[in-house]
């Protein structure tokens, strides 16, 4: 949303449920389009972070160093109005520095609860997998439970809560494996590649003509939602109409992925639901009245390639786990409407 309360973009709730879609998906591809004024290329990431954030969820991209991973959700938090903070994760990094801790107040004689960064409305874990499992597990709780229990308290954490972490591929030195329970929790997980060719020239002519370093500058980018407009959204889009079909083809693929050749772990029953709440995220993204077979596969490969596992044999060929996926989004009849 703009910062003027008379945006023709905004949500209002009193207007009939056909013109709030169509203004709530007005708002996604108007956040679409300034991500993109600080992003070159990489349309498949731009539109899988919006479908998170309409969808509800965290998400996990992964990618290189210097290929703009937070330059993308700092300029998520730039057209945002509502609380950003970030945690660079680093080796050394405990866990109360992410979640809080309580301290001694001389002047009361009592302890008091100092609230860690998590208590945001978009949080950035910059390099997650910097850190060891014991700090990486300090967010489980409130990225699950949207909440966290401080000193025996549970304190609730802001609403709308997302959790926006990038990943250095683990090959690299110094990184650690996210723990499976962790990875779950993240709804999608993106790759970022390296741009194309004349992407890549747009990049460098843009950089090298600002006064920044290395860098393409957010401090542009419009404010265009707020707290309140991203819960909008996230109702907009949970009551979009599914036919039982295409429910069905979500499970169906969920579920395909436990008894598939060459995965030796299957997905549980959250990325069914994940499927489910990014087809229609993504159904909103495109100004769709209702969820399409195409909304539910174009965003499988992101809910399910961080939920499965290879088997060592085809680890060992070099096949990747997003090919058999292909694969198995291939084989798996998707419903006729």
């Amino acid at each position: 949303m703009s910062e003027t309360p008379t945006d023709p973009n905004s949500v209002n709730p009193d207007v009939p449920p056909s013109n709030q879609r169509q203004r709530a998906s007005q708002l996604a591809q108007a956040l679409r389009h300034e991500l993109h004024k600080a992003v070159i290329g990489q349309h498949e990431v731009v539109d899988g972070l919006l479908t998170a954030l309409i969808a509800g969820g965290h998400v996990l991209v992964e990618g290189v160093p210097g290929l703009g991973k937070t330059l993308l959700v700092r300029a998520l938090a730039r057209c945002f109005g509502g609380d950003f903070a970030r945690i660079q994760f680093t080796p050394d990094l405990m866990p109360s520095d992410i979640t809080g801790h309580a301290i001694y107040d001389m002047a009361s004689e009592q302890f008091k609860l100092r609230k860690g960064p998590v208590f945001t409305n978009l949080l950035l874990a910059d390099e997650i997998n910097r850190a060891p499992a014991k700090t990486q597990a300090a967010l489980l709780e409130v990225m699950q439970e949207r909440q966290v229990t401080l000193e025996g308290r549970a304190l609730a954490a802001p609403q709308p809560f997302l959790v926006m972490a990038t990943q250095n591929p683990i090959e690299q030195e110094g990184t650690y494996p996210l723990p499976e329970a962790e990875l779950d929790r993240f709804m999608l997980m993106l790759r970022m590649d390296y741009p194309q060719a004349d992407e890549e020239l747009t990049l460098v002519r843009q950089v090298t003509r600002s006064v920044r370093t290395d860098i393409l500058d957010v401090s542009g980018l419009r404010v265009l939602l707020h707290a309140k407009d991203v819960q909008a959204l996230q109702k907009i889009a949970s009551d979009l109409p599914l036919d039982d079909q295409v429910l069905d083809y979500a499970v169906r693929l969920a579920r395909a992925t436990r008894s598939w050749p060459g995965l030796t772990l299957g997905a549980g029953p959250r990325a069914s639901i994940a499927l489910v709440r990014c087809a229609r995220a993504r159904a909103l993204l495109r100004g769709g009245d209702f969820v399409v077979p195409d909304d539910v596969k174009g965003c499988a490969l992101a809910v399910l390639r961080h939920r499965v596992r290879l088997s060592p044999e085809l680890d060992i060929e070099g096949t990747s786990v997003d090919q058999l996926l292909q694969q198995l989004l291939e084989q798996i009849a998707a419903p006729r409407l």
